[in-house]
C-alpha cells in the first residue's frame, strides 16, 4: 500500500518566536499578509480562473479560501486572454490583482456563460505546486531549502491578532501546506530561511506578490503554466 502523507503539522512544526520580526520591520504588521518591497525585482503570481462554454447550472464558487481544478468541462482562462476579449488591462494601473480587475466582464457579449473567477487570498492548489518547483529550481539547496511559512490571522480566523502563526520546514515539503487542517488557505508569506526570495498572498487579493533574484522573476514570468506579471 502507498505511504500516507504525513500531516503537515509534522512536516511543519511551529517556529521559533521571532521569526516574522524581519518581515514585521520591513512591511508592517502582517495581519493581511507581509507585503515585500520588489528587493532586488518582483513579479505578481495571477490566482487561476476558469471557465465553462456550456454554461453549468450548478458551477462551483472560488471565494476566500484555497481552491482548485473544478473538474469536468471547465478550462483554464487566463488573465491575459479575458484582458483581450474585454478590452480592460489584466490589472488596472495603479491597482493590484483583485476583484476589481476586468470591470467590462459582466457586460453581455463579454464573456462566456460561466467563469470562475480566481481565489481570494489563496493560491489554488495547481498554481501553489508549480510555483514551489520553480522556487526550487532557483534555490540553491533546491528542494531541502530551509523554508518559513507564516498564516495571516485572518485565514486562521484568530482571535489573538499578535500571535504570529509561522512554521518550519522544508521547500520540497511545501506541498502538504496546501492540506494543513488547522487554516483553508495556502501560507500567507513563504520565504527561504537565506531571506533570497519571499511571497506573500494577500488575504484580499486574487494574486501572489513574489520578490527575488532576477533570474527567479524571469522564470516565473516566462514559466508555461504560471501566468505571472510586472506591476508598477
Amino acid at each position: 500500500m502507498p505511504e500516507e502523507p504525513t500531516p503537515p503539522p509534522t512536516r511543519w512544526p511551529l517556529a521559533p518566536p521571532g521569526a516574522t520580526d524581519r518581515l514585521f520591520d520591513l512591511c508592517g504588521d502582517g495581519l493581511t499578509g507581509f507585503m515585500p518591497p520588489p528587493a532586488p525585482d518582483a513579479a505578481w503570481v495571477l490566482n487561476a480562473m476558469y471557465e465553462h462554454h456550456h454554461g453549468p447550472a450548478g458551477r462551483p464558487h472560488h471565494g476566500p479560501g484555497r481552491a482548485e481544478h473544478p473538474g469536468p468541462g471547465w478550462q483554464r482562462l487566463r488573465w491575459a486572454e479575458l484582458a483581450r476579449r474585454t478590452g480592460d488591462p489584466v490589472v488596472p494601473e495603479g491597482r493590484l490583482p483583485s476583484h476589481r480587475c476586468f470591470p467590462s466582464a459582466g457586460k453581455q457579449g463579454t464573456r462566456p456563460p460561466a467563469i470562475l473567477p480566481p481565489t481570494e487570498g489563496s493560491l489554488d492548489r495547481e498554481t501553489w505546486n508549480r510555483l514551489i518547483g520553480v522556487l526550487a529550481a532557483h534555490s540553491p539547496a533546491g528542494p531541502d531549502t530551509p523554508c518559513r511559512a507564516y498564516y495571516s490571522p485572518l485565514a486562521l480566523r484568530a482571535a489573538d491578532f499578535e500571535d504570529r502563526h509561522v512554521r518550519a520546514g522544508r521547500l520540497g515539503d511545501a506541498a502538504a501546506l496546501y492540506d494543513d487542517p488547522e487554516v483553508d488557505f495556502s501560507p500567507s508569506n513563504l520565504w527561504a530561511e537565506d531571506r533570497s526570495w519571499v511571497l506573500c498572498t494577500d488575504y484580499d487579493l486574487w494574486g501572489t506578490k513574489v520578490a527575488g533574484p532576477p533570474a527567479l522573476i524571469e522564470a516565473l514570468l516566462d514559466d508555461p503554466e504560471i501566468e505571472a506579471v510586472r506591476l508598477p
